[in-house]
């Protein structure tokens, strides 16, 4: 995809889900994406023509943010998602264990709590109660109190960006569908220079800030992407099976992360820097440069150099030009 607000490209390719942990890494001001879990969604035209049964992206987000809560018993997971997973069935199955926040439309049905019940009511409890204004007739109503904050890393990017937000509660729902109380999150641009947005989060107790620098790191997912397919190559291989389509992309998704964690020990030795050139003003390291610490540090543990048994075979190299070859071929691989 290769889309902007006014131009849309539409192509056919595989779709991946991926869980990713966003987490900082020590030489970066930025949060980086580490994926962990990685599988292939299927269209529903492919599980059609193979008489299979089709699995929805938010069938594979359901299945994988519980194991992942399995995995982590007594820890707090946040999953961020983007649009695509903000549908209603999603965050009710996995809200008592995983925190969920996503984007939210701004015609959403938004309601009040349900009333008490009281003594000798007949029929069904209520399942919401009295309807709230939507979140876009919010954005322009004049009794709606903004809060002015500050966020780091927006779009990904080590700098700071002011926006307002408003927040409330509310639950979510509608008809045919289960309720999800949900904290509701308005953010728009004091210079008007992004359009207002919606965010939803389950976890009732979280601010708007918390919300907020949340979401953010999802943007460091998108960097993941283009550098592994730069650096790693993926979506560039060819594979005659479906075998060895499902395997290469987790696998390379995978080097992502361990040379993330490989580049952390050598940033502790003091062994990983960054280049920099003429033309381009590099600040810190990125994930070339960690690539080619990693690259560096296993050729020189795995090289050894048979010694030739007679003496005119061998030719001495200094040690600068050995160090300016070996320099060349990690960042050239």
């Amino acid at each position: 995809m290769r889309s902007s607000h006014g131009h849309f490209v539409k192509a056919s390719g595989l779709r991946w889900f991926t869980l990713a942990l966003l987490a900082p890494v020590p030489w970066s001001s930025r949060v980086w994406a580490l994926p962990f879990l990685t599988a292939l969604a299927a269209s529903e035209r492919h599980a059609r023509e193979r008489g299979a049964r089709h699995k929805r992206l938010t069938d594979w987000a359901r299945q994988a943010l519980l194991q992942l809560a399995r995995w982590l018993p007594g820890r707090r997971v946040v999953a961020v998602a983007d649009r695509s997973y903000a549908a209603l069935e999603l965050p009710h199955t996995v809200r008592k264990r995983v925190c969920v926040v996503a984007r939210l439309r701004l015609d959403a049905r938004l309601f009040d709590p349900p009333p008490a019940r009281t003594p000798r009511t007949i029929g069904r409890p209520r399942v919401v109660g009295a309807r709230q204004p939507t979140l876009a007739r919010r954005i322009d109503h004049p009794d709606t109190p903004w809060l002015r904050l500050e966020v780091a890393g927006w779009h990904g990017g080590g700098g700071r960006r002011a926006v307002e937000v408003a927040s409330g509660t509310a639950v979510w729902h509608h008809t045919g569908l289960p309720a999800v109380p949900v904290r509701w999150v308005l953010v728009r641009d004091p210079q008007r220079r992004f359009d207002p947005q919606a965010l939803l989060c389950t976890d009732l107790g979280a601010g708007p800030a918390d919300v907020l620098s949340w979401f953010v790191r999802r943007w460091s997912v998108e960097v993941t992407s283009a550098e592994a397919r730069r650096h790693l190559g993926v979506e560039t291989r060819r594979q005659w099976s479906d075998a060895a389509i499902a395997r290469t992309t987790p696998a390379l998704l995978g080097l992502f992360s361990l040379v993330a964690l490989r580049a952390a020990g050598l940033h502790a030795r003091g062994a990983l820097t960054h280049r920099r050139t003429a033309w381009y003003r590099k600040e810190e390291p990125t994930f070339s440069d960690a690539l080619a610490a990693v690259r560096r540090s296993l050729w020189t543990e795995a090289a050894r150099f048979p010694t030739p048994r007679r003496t005119g075979d061998r030719v001495e190299v200094p040690r600068a030009v050995l160090d300016r070859l070996t320099d060349l071929a990690c960042h050239a691989a």
